[in-house]
């Protein structure tokens, strides 16, 4: 996420990228592929709107291996304000996930691309790591992303980094289609993905399952002020509603 912001004024990818429902078929040698495509009604990545708070179209494909290694690419359509004309952002992801009894481990490295942003030093990578640990229908998770000092990152003072840490909370209704989540994150600065600051997003969501399909509803916000050349709050609380199928 990179978004070219004209105002702030602030005191946990809401980090709703909406991510598409993934359903998993597997191949021979161990292996498992998995996607899927999503339509939300605005992409916000930590709290902030990367598409003006308009519609973007979302979509996954993955590789998992029976070890714990996979590797997967997510991709999403912004507005040019995001980065110098890029429309489109890329994730290429590559990690280990391992589960113990009821608890989770999950680290790797994410790779941001901003195909056609002129040449312009966009384009940056985030270690990440995480664990969660389920108990009957509710499952609790830590995550940690950090970016290391890059020319992608600043805010015109050098090279920056960048920390973000994240809690959430997801619970399925027994018997029922329905999943409750809740999410908190804080974006530490400074560095350009806080516009030179730091910032809290947070958020409530609701998803219903039928089939391969998954709709959702989330209540995003932030207590930081971003403004688009629009004139739009892009950090304003609102409601994302968002509509996935999994293959």
């Amino acid at each position: 996420m990179r978004v070219k912001i004209l105002v702030l004024s602030s005191a946990f990818g809401f980090g709703l990228a909406a991510s598409p429902a993934v359903s998993a078929q597997e191949v021979p040698g161990e292996f498992t592929v998995s996607g899927g495509a999503t339509i939300v009604s605005d992409y916000r990545f930590r709290g902030i709107s990367q598409t003006d708070k308009r519609f973007a179209v979302q979509g996954t494909l993955g590789v998992s291996h029976i070890s714990g290694f996979y590797a997967s690419v997510w991709g999403s359509s912004i507005d040019d304000y995001v980065y110098n004309g890029a429309d489109q952002e890329i994730n290429f992801i590559a990690g280990y996930r391992r589960t113990f009894g009821g608890t989770t481990i999950d680290a790797g490295i994410l790779y941001y691309y901003y195909p056609g942003s002129g040449g312009i030093s966009s384009d940056f990578f985030e270690p990440y790591a995480s664990v969660a640990h389920t108990i009957g229908p509710v499952t609790g998770k830590l995550t940690a992303n950090y970016a290391p000092k890059q020319s992608a990152l600043s805010v015109g003072t050098g090279k920056e980094d960048n920390l973000y840490v994240a809690a959430d909370l997801s619970a399925g209704i027994p018997n029922t289609p329905v999943g409750l989540t809740a999410h908190f994150g804080h974006s530490f600065g400074p560095s350009y993905l806080t516009i030179g600051d730091e910032y809290s997003d947070w958020g409530l969501g609701v998803t219903y399952t039928w089939n391969r399909l998954t709709f959702g509803l989330n209540y995003v916000d932030t207590n930081g002020t971003f403004m688009t050349p629009s004139g739009r709050n892009a950090s304003k609380a609102g409601i994302v509603g968002s509509a996935s199928v999994s293959f």
